[in-house]
C-alpha cells in the first residue's frame, strides 16, 4: 500500500518508526508535513496537495496531529477522507480527543470512570463547586491544555477563586476550565496505555521526580514498566472506544475507587517503546493491513 505519514517532520521518533516498520513490511511511505499541505475545495472535487503533488494517490494516511495544530490538521484529515483515502485516526476523533470536556462528557455517557469534575463561568459559585468535589485540593485546568501546560493545583478555597478569577479574565468563555477533585494518592502517579485496534500493546508509569503534582514526561517525569489489571485494560479500552480512536494514549490514576480515566491522546508518543521494550509501530502497520480495504465504519458517537 502507499501510505503517508501526517507528521511535523521525518526526525521525529514516532514517525521514523512507523516509516521503518511499514517498509519493512512492503509499503511505500512517505512523511508529510501537514502544515505545508493545502486544499482545494470545489464541486465533488476535494483535493489536498503537498509540494504540488495531489495526495490522492496514497491508500491510507496516518495522522500525527500536533495539538497547536488541531484545527489546520483535522481540516487536511477531513479533506483526505472525503476523497475515499483511509485514515487511521478520523478528523472528527482527533478533534473530540483534544477538548478536555467534551472527552469527559463523552466519558460519562459511555460509563467511563474518572475523576469528578465541574465546569462554570461563575466564580461566585466556588463554595458551591468544592462542595460538590468534596473540598480544596482541587485541580484547575484549560480544556485545551497538552503536556501538563494550564494545569494549576489550588491548595484552598482562596487560592482555587483567585485562579478562577485569572483563568475567566484570559477565557471569555466559561467551558473552557475545568475544576477537578484531587486524588491525593495518585498525586505526581498517573499510568499510560498505548492502544491499537481495542488493545493495550503496552502500558507504564510516569512519576514526577520532584513535587510536581503533574507527571508528564514532558515536565520531566520518569517511566517505568507497569502491568494492568484486567478492569485497568477494560477502562482503557472503553475510553479509546468513547473518543472513536483505533489508535490512542490513555492516561489514567490509580485511585481507591478504581482507575480514573484523565484523558484520551490522539496521537501518542512513541517514547513508550524506549520505557517498556515494547513495540507498538508494528501493531498500527499491522491493524492498517487488517483493516485499510475494508469500508469505513461509520462514527456512531455523533458528538
Amino acid at each position: 500500500m502507499k501510505i503517508a505519514i501526517l507528521s511535523n517532520g521525518p526526525g521525529n521518533y514516532s514517525t521514523k518508526r512507523l516509516k521503518e516498520v511499514a517498509k519493512i513490511r512492503g509499503h511505500e511511505v512517505e512523511v508529510v508535513r501537514y502544515r505545508d499541505c493545502y486544499a482545494s475545495i470545489e464541486k465533488n472535487n476535494p483535493t489536498v496537495s503537498y509540494k504540488g503533488k495531489d495526495l490522492g494517490r496514497f491508500d491510507v494516511i496516518i495522522p500525527r496531529i500536533a495539538s497547536y495544530m488541531t484545527k489546520y490538521g483535522t481540516a487536511i484529515v477531513r479533506q483526505l477522507e472525503m476523497q475515499g483515502i483511509y485514515t487511521v485516526s478520523s478528523s472528527i476523533a482527533i478533534a473530540r480527543s483534544r477538548d478536555k470536556l467534551r472527552s469527559m462528557q463523552l466519558f460519562s455517557k459511555a460509563g467511563v470512570s474518572m475523576p469528578k469534575t465541574v465546569f462554570s463561568r461563575n466564580s461566585a459559585d466556588i463554595d458551591d463547586l468544592l462542595e460538590k468535589l468534596g473540598g480544596a485540593p482541587v485541580i484547575i485546568k484549560l480544556a485545551r491544555g497538552t503536556h501538563g501546560n494550564g494545569v494549576v493545583l489550588a491548595d484552598t478555597k482562596k487560592a482555587a477563586k483567585s485562579v478562577l478569577q485569572a483563568f475567566y479574565l484570559q477565557n471569555e468563555d466559561g467551558t473552557s476550565i475545568l475544576i477537578q477533585e484531587f486524588v491525593k494518592e495518585s498525586a505526581g502517579v498517573d499510568i499510560r496505555a498505548f492502544i491499537v485496534g481495542g488493545r493495550v500493546v503496552a502500558s507504564m508509569k510516569r512519576q514526577s521526580l520532584d513535587d510536581d503534582f503533574r507527571s508528564n514526561l514532558h515536565k520531566g517525569g520518569e517511566g517505568t514498566k507497569v502491568k494492568l489489571t484486567d478492569e485497568e485494560r477494560k477502562m482503557c479500552v472503553k475510553a479509546a472506544r468513547a473518543m472513536g480512536l483505533n489508535v490512542a494514549g490513555v492516561d489514567f490514576m490509580r485511585s481507591e475507587r478504581g482507575p480514573l480515566i484523565l484523558e484520551v491522546n490522539a496521537s501518542p508518543g512513541f517514547g513508550i517503546e524506549k520505557v517498556t521494550g515494547r513495540d507498538v509501530a508494528t501493531p498500527i502497520i499491522e491493524y492498517i493491513e487488517q483493516n485499510a480495504k475494508r469500508r469505513p465504519k461509520k462514527d456512531k458517537i455523533g458528538a
